[in-house]
């Protein structure tokens, strides 16, 4: 059957390239034809439109429009090439998004979406309500109202572990046009529930669907021969600055730092652009993995990789929902730091992690989300079958 996804696999974001990749790995290994709803919204990375000032949350609001359309232009025309061209070779190999053409006009791209059987929202942060736009209903597939095909939302997050009371009064109506709905976090569980009353699956993210990634792994040798400490750090370099230089110095290796086209710090270590399959080679080949990224504790996790997450702190700390629902589900909460602590980072260099505990946690989180997508194909095919055939 054919397949819609609609998430953000347009961004030069190692996590967003990774769980498209793996969603539509897993749905194309079933047998279907699944492509990517190329909707690509301004406001997620260039910024959209400013606002009248009127209020503080406003001005605000503004103020982010204006870091974002900066930080895109700078990216764009200042940023590492090489890097961006390896994002889009990366995206026409591994994605079937055709390199070199310019994106589809939005409107256009989600009316296409009309000719499947089945759109999948998610999964990513595509239910974060952002503080200049709010939520976007497209990613709730308020578009896809009248379409014949079945829509449901795969591990789709909300980025937090809580909205505001305004935004939980949207979300009845945003939810409404879901055959079935599941998601990443367990707080996403509980921001479902109470805006439908209906408990929502609670599944994985896509890249926890397999556990072989040798397609991306087995085409870029070690970047480096010596070892070294790989550390992915996001919007913030608060703890995770001085836990990767204290793990660094007692293992005696260097830092390699994944290039962040959004950073606003001094890099951490050595900065390197690899390509999403070569920053996967990095996390299989790194002594020891220091992050505060989600998909930098994914991949931990599935290569054995010892780590360290270092929470955001202060008001960024709401973000770390993500890899502590995550870290929880695995029984490993104990690997995350909340704030620099000298003393907690050398103990937990010293424990040792059950790794088969952890591989049989991650094989039912895996089966949790064959089930539930192996169940909504099954829901596409009997609804699609002639009359008069039998059902199986």
């Amino acid at each position: 059957m054919n397949v819609g996804i609609l998430t953000f696999h347009f961004s030069d974001n190692y996590g967003a390239a990774l769980q498209a990749y793996a969603l539509r790995r897993w749905l194309t290994e079933q047998g279907h034809h699944a492509r990517f709803i190329d909707y690509r919204p301004a406001h997620i990375e260039h910024g959209g439109h400013l606002s009248m000032p009127t209020s503080p949350a406003k001005l605000k609001a503004n103020l982010k429009v204006v870091y974002l359309a900066a930080s895109s232009f700078l990216h764009q025309h200042f940023g590492h090439q090489g890097q961006k061209e390896k994002f889009v070779k990366f995206r026409e190999h591994f994605l079937g998004i055709p390199g070199g053409t310019a994106p589809s006009d939005n409107d256009e791209s989600l009316a296409q979406a009309r000719s499947f059987d089945l759109i999948v929202a998610g999964s990513d942060q595509i239910w974060s309500p952002s503080q200049h736009y709010g939520f976007d209903p497209n990613y709730f597939l308020d578009f896809a109202q009248s379409f014949p095909a079945r829509k449901i939302s795969y591990a789709a997050s909300f980025g937090r572990d809580r909205v505001s009371p305004s935004e939980a009064s949207q979300l009845p109506g945003l939810l409404r046009h879901f055959d079935a709905i599941s998601v990443r976090e367990a707080s996403g569980v509980t921001l479902v529930e109470q805006a439908t009353g209906q408990t929502p699956a609670n599944v994985p993210d896509p890249t926890l669907l397999h556990n072989n990634y040798a397609e991306l792994t087995d085409r870029t040798p070690s970047a480096d021969a010596d070892p070294y400490l790989f550390c992915y750090g996001l919007r913030s370099p608060d703890n995770i600055r001085q836990t990767a230089d204290l793990i660094s110095k007692h293992l005696n290796c260097t830092i390699l730092s994944p290039h962040n086209p959004h950073r606003r710090w001094v890099e951490i270590g050595r900065t390197v652009h690899p390509d999403p399959g070569e920053w996967v080679s990095l996390v299989k080949n790194a002594r020891f993995v220091v992050t505060n990224s989600f998909h930098g504790t994914v991949f931990a996790l599935l290569f054995r990789k010892p780590f360290i997450v270092a929470g955001l702190t202060g008001d960024k700390a709401t973000a770390n929902a993500r890899a502590i629902n995550l870290l929880r589900a695995v029984g490993l909460e104990n690997r995350f730091t909340p704030a620099f602590s000298a003393q907690q980072v050398k103990a937990l260099m010293a424990s040792e992690i059950e790794w088969a505990d952890v591989d049989l946690r991650l094989t039912a989180l895996r089966q949790a989300g064959d089930t539930f997508l192996s169940t909504q194909l099954k829901a596409v095919a009997r609804h699609t079958q002639p009359e008069g055939q039998p059902h199986e």
